[in-house]
């Protein structure tokens, strides 16, 4: 018998409780349990990461982030917020490693604060939300941010907003938004959002011009590598661009939130496992999910470690 590998999940949020106050007016949780655990890096979250055999976070903060804020007020709030983050993994250094909340809605106050956020604190790179100013990340303006991460080595994980744009909301999800409010989210409008980001980012040429940037979507990829060979068989026919290949050679995708084994055998073949990271989505997702999924994956033990912690460990030099 080997050694049991570790378990590390990376897509595990919490709510800073300054930056919080600034939507007081907005519904950003309406869940106390959630709400309890969004507000909690200390006794309660490595309480129920042990009953799940969890060994590491990799601690990133909620949706409601700087993306919404004005540059000045992103600019000003972001390193006390990553200071704080820092605090709490410096309190519990073996169980938390933390990504940096950036301020996108100014690019490089966001790639400066990237870089004191990773060589001073020690960060893991750092995840970034939704639309900024109604933009997606691959416009130019916002390349700065990549910029620093290929020369730090560290990735982005992108991730969604709360809401996906309001132009999307009226036209796809207003009808159903009342009785079935996760519609617009976690049912689909999450994956819609993301997984275009994703791959506008493959179609900008970014990855050309940065060759060691290195992106993460949770989600199980937010749907794209149930896509791919659709996805490259369409955008691939312009003789412009290998879809497969610029994807696959540059994203990570992780296990947060779905928990299939169908869909997780998919992905291993269009990606490789290599590709692939455990997460949980914690606490939107509770911790004992994932603890069940876990002895029932369809893997054998080599590939399981990989997916548990050796990808992880490999990317984030854990």
């Amino acid at each position: 018998m080997g050694k049991k590998p570790r378990v590390i999940a990376i897509e595990e949020h919490y709510y800073d409780r300054e930056l919080r106050a600034h939507f007081a007016k907005h519904d950003v949780v309406d869940s106390p349990w959630i709400a309890e655990r969004l507000d909690d890096l200390s006794n309660l979250r490595i309480k129920e990461m042990d009953e799940a055999g969890i060994d590491l976070q990799v601690l990133s903060h909620g949706a409601h982030a700087f993306h919404m804020f004005d540059p000045e007020t992103a600019v000003r709030l972001a390193p006390g917020v990553n200071d704080r983050l820092h605090q709490a993994v410096e309190r519990h250094p073996q169980r938390f490693a933390a990504f940096a909340a950036l301020p996108t809605s100014d690019p490089k106050a966001a790639a400066a604060e990237l870089e004191r956020t990773v060589t001073k604190l020690g960060f893991k790179g750092a995840m970034v939300h939704g639309l900024t100013d109604g933009l997606f990340l691959d416009d130019k303006r916002f390349w700065p941010i990549f910029e620093r991460a290929a020369a730090l080595d560290v990735p982005i994980y992108l991730h969604p907003g709360s809401a996906p744009h309001h132009a999307v909301m009226d036209a796809y999800f207003k009808d159903y938004r009342k009785d079935f409010p996760l519609f617009h989210r976690s049912g689909w409008g999450y994956a819609i959002e993301t997984g275009a980001q994703g791959i506008r980012l493959v179609l900008s040429g970014i990855f050309d011009k940065y060759p060691n940037l290195k992106i993460i979507m949770g989600h199980l990829g937010e749907g794209v590598p149930l896509l791919l060979w659709r996805i490259d068989s369409a955008l691939s026919r312009s003789g412009k661009i290998n879809f497969r290949k610029i994807f696959c050679e540059h994203f990570w995708i992780t296990t947060s939130g779905f928990f299939s084994n169908p869909a997780l055998r998919c992905c291993i073949e269009e990606m490789g496992i290599d590709r692939i990271i455990f997460s949980v989505d914690y606490p939107f997702m509770p911790n004992e999910r994932a603890a069940k999924w876990i002895p029932n994956l369809p893997l054998g033990e080599e590939e399981k470690a990989k997916l548990l912690s050796g990808n992880v460990e490999k990317l984030l030099k854990l």
